[in-house]
């Protein structure tokens, strides 16, 4: 696959065949994230693990999906625990770490910074989001579920209907999705927001010049009837000039149970990259969905590992060798839940 030896730092650097190969990998890496068997094809390879910005999800599944492939995992986090504290450069950390491990996925509080430390890297960078511009491991692993979660119902993407809801000004996830999308044609796509925190406009041109038809408000009732996907993003309050400024929309979204019945679809797909901000003032994906069938946002983590899996197997050219390396799960998988 033309993945190989290659970094990843932007949804620009895939095709839509790539993307395909990409998702019938992932799907081969089941058996192995559901524990039903065990590969060691990456036994002795190491992965760089540097989150140099707050992380829970992206870097822990970084670092679970190199395990479940029989690697190892080296973690650097937070800014003030490195050299860059001390002022070295970006470039000068990528030449020393780079050393240390055979690909590195990395977070950088400032946009274009992954790009500047591949750069200096000997070895494959994959982008684990920087700033406010790009996620493109999260923009895979949303449009892997979209296609799964539509498939589950008897449809293809071409019948999608997304309507992109909350943040999307500073949201990385949707930024990075919307230029995945552009890779697609003749889609509905609902951008729903805050006045002051609209979709960027290069964001909008992608998608207005895929052909889409694209419809911009600020109203929740007004973008949920027609999607066949619904996809909420929190408020970015790590990305405003105050903790005040970013108040001023907590909880402006809020989408719930009653919500949901009185003006989605039914069984409407509701997605979110996480973490869904669930204090009282905010709340904006209500525990009252956690029963609802289209409540797709746990698939959505766990496809993370799927597509994560899929792009180190890619990246290090291992892909048609998961078999080699094979063996059965020898513990007990999951909850007993035998009644006593």
């Amino acid at each position: 696959m033309k993945l190989k030896g290659q970094h990843l730092l932007s949804v620009k650097d895939l095709s839509l065949d790539l993307i395909n190969e990409l998702f019938t990998v992932a799907e081969s890496m089941r058996p192995y994230a559901e524990r039903q068997k065990v590969t060691r094809v990456l036994e002795g390879a190491v992965l760089g693990n540097m989150f140099f910005e707050p992380s829970t999800r992206t870097r822990v599944s970084f670092g679970c999906a190199f395990n479940l492939l029989g690697g190892e995992v080296r973690e650097t986090t937070g800014l003030s625990n490195s050299a860059l504290a001390k002022g070295e450069s970006l470039y000068d950390t990528a030449q020393v770490l780079s050393g240390y491990s055979d690909i590195i996925a990395m977070r950088h509080p400032q946009p274009g910074s992954v790009a500047e430390f591949a750069q200096g890297s000997r070895v494959p960078v994959i982008n684990g989001g920087d700033g406010a511009n790009e996620h493109p491991t999260q923009a895979l692993l949303d449009l892997f579920t979209i296609h799964n979660e539509l498939a589950s119902q008897g449809k293809n993407v071409q019948q999608l209907s997304l309507t992109l809801l909350g943040d999307l000004k500073h949201g990385r996830t949707v930024h990075s999705l919307c230029q995945l999308l552009g890779l697609y044609r003749g889609l509905k796509i609902q951008l729903i927001s805050p006045e002051a925190l609209t979709m960027p406009t290069k964001y909008v041109d992608i998608l207005t010049n895929a052909g889409h038809e694209v419809e911009i408000g600020t109203s929740l009732e007004q973008g949920l009837p027609q999607a066949n996907v619904i996809y909420q993003t929190r408020i970015q309050e790590e990305r405003f000039s105050s903790q005040e400024e970013a108040n001023r929309y907590r909880g402006y979204f809020r989408l719930n149970k009653k919500i949901y019945s009185e003006h989605c679809q039914p069984n409407a797909v509701i997605m979110h990259p996480l973490p869904r901000d669930s204090r009282n003032d905010a709340n904006e994906l209500d525990n009252d969905l956690n029963a609802e069938p289209g409540l797709a946002i746990f698939r959505q983590t766990d496809n993370g590992i799927l597509v994560r899996m899929a792009l180190f197997a890619c990246i290090l050219g291992v892909e048609n060798q998961l078999h080699q390396y094979e063996r059965s799960v020898n513990w007990h998988v999951g909850l007993n839940n035998k009644a006593k």
